[in-house]
């Protein structure tokens, strides 16, 4: 493959160029690891040849072909969460961050495939076929955004639009080998993205590099009339902060994000990335975040409850058209949902609804919700000490096909060291920082809230002193 292509290349080129680029990358890549569901192939030509026709530069994006993870709705082609549920459904309008997108000149180049309503950490749970790994196809990408993370490390797409419920875009993203940053609870919109769970999903985006990330964000960040929970925190100077050096930040790392769940490889490779930014001026300080280990039943009890409620509403009858032979509307409930479901979303609704069921309600989701404050509260006491965290995204490199998806508790694990951030609301971003057993590694920044300008402060830094970034896949033979 080529020299890897970034948004703010200095190269001089036009977006027909790009777009084509893309599309040969789509042709070649596709067939062996199936990160788009859709492509809108003509479109794009057309937006691009547009694009370059025009006398006047329309945004920050002008031409940029840009991937979206099927979970946010578009008026282009159809959006179906990767579920048969959905499978006919073509919105009427965009979501806010596909509208901003627009309005910078982005071109949508497709629908990138997913785990089915986002509920998956491996991508396996698409209805309509796994994602495979670029760097081995043999072995997952990640998930629930591993179409997206996998089109930009292709080459597919210089960028991609994921979701991170409690660690969607920064887990594929390690395994992968691209930047992918999960925003700050409330920093981007979320009008339009169909929901897993309302109190902890957030658009996330993947690129190539750092700065990518951060113009990305700087067109996607703001406050949306449309959506209550979206901030009006002030957008900070992202892409200024590139560039800064580190020498007055204190980064934490905690005991536990290296304990004996984590792949001694793994480990130690982040630890190599950790002392590089020792190197580059940061001091470094151990902290001890030991709630982390109640971070994965808290977040799965919250978010299935959630679950149980949000996917109430696809029944087959609004949504999509589905086939069913039933006599009444009891009968077209039951059928649509066993037939077109698969069995992750089931197995989340049955346990979300047991969570809220009489007589579990206050032991499991109130308690859980309880121990989701005291979560955010050792978060906040750990950024008085320190201004930044550090530590592996995932436990391990990228598992083979298949190992995991028989087993839902083993599933669950891969999201030990993401879902804590998630639980508390706050910003993280996976950065490529080396490689174990021949697989990429990421090396996870964790930031006080709405200070995703120190996670490209310091990710920019340590990206510059290394060339991980500019490691790709090759296409298999």
């Amino acid at each position: 493959m080529a020299d890897p292509q970034t948004i703010l290349s200095d190269k001089k080129v036009t977006s027909q160029e790009l777009v084509e680029q893309s599309l040969e990358n789509i042709k070649a890549w596709e067939p062996s690891i199936h990160a788009f569901l859709e492509v809108f192939e003509e479109d794009a030509r057309t937006q691009a040849k547009q694009a370059d026709s025009s006398k006047k530069k329309k945004g920050k994006l002008h031409g940029i072909p840009i991937a979206i993870k099927d979970l946010i709705v578009t008026k282009e082609g159809h959006t179906t969460a990767a579920s048969k549920i959905l499978e006919n459904f073509q919105s009427p309008y965009d979501a806010t961050v596909i509208a901003r997108l627009k309005k910078e000149g982005a071109i949508i180049i497709g629908k990138a495939n997913c785990d089915e309503f986002a509920m998956g950490s491996s991508n396996e749970y698409s209805a309509y076929g796994p994602t495979r790994n670029p760097w081995d196809t043999s072995r997952v990408p990640g998930g629930s955004s591993g179409g997206t993370a996998a089109a930009v490390a292709s080459g597919e797409s210089l960028a991609a639009l994921g979701t991170d419920t409690g660690g969607s875009v920064r887990l594929p993203a390690s395994l992968t080998n691209v930047v992918g940053l999960k925003p700050t609870y409330g920093r981007i919109s979320r009008f339009g993205v169909i929901q897993y769970a309302g109190s902890f999903d957030q658009v996330g985006i993947c690129t190539r590099t750092v700065k990518d990330n951060a113009l990305l964000l700087e067109v996607l960040a703001g406050q949306d009339e449309y959506d209550a929970t979206s901030s009006r925190e002030p957008v900070r100077d992202y892409i200024g902060v590139c560039g800064k050096n580190i020498q007055d930040l204190t980064i934490g790392i905690p005991k536990e994000f290296f304990g004996k769940d984590v792949d001694a490889e793994v480990a130690e490779t982040v630890l190599a990335a950790v002392k590089e930014l020792e190197k580059l001026g940061a001091k470094l300080q151990e902290i001890s975040l030991p709630l982390m280990y109640a971070a994965i039943p808290t977040y799965y009890l919250l978010v299935k409850a959630e679950v149980s409620s949000n996917l109430a509403r696809y029944d087959g009858l609004v949504y999509g058209k589905l086939s069913v032979d039933a006599k009444n509307l009891r009968e077209h409930y039951l059928e649509s949902r066993a037939k077109y479901f698969g069995s992750e979303v089931k197995r989340a609704i049955l346990m979300g609804s047991y969570t809220l069921s009489a007589g579990y309600v206050d032991a499991w989701y109130k308690q859980a919700s309880r121990v989701r404050t005291l979560i955010r509260r050792e978060f906040e006491s750990a950024f008085k000490k320190v201004d930044i965290i550090a530590g592996p995204v995932s436990p391990e490199v990228a598992f083979p096909l298949g190992s995991k998806a028989d087993d839902p508790l083993k599933m669950y694990l891969a999201d030990l060291l993401t879902v804590s951030q998630a639980v508390a609301g706050l910003p993280a971003i996976s950065i490529p920082a080396g490689f174990a057993s021949s697989l990429p590694v990421g090396m996870q920044l964790t930031a006080p809230h709405f200070r995703e300008d120190l996670l490209f402060q310091v990710g920019h830094a340590y990206e510059q002193s290394q060339n991980w970034w500019q490691k790709q896949p090759s296409l298999p033979q």
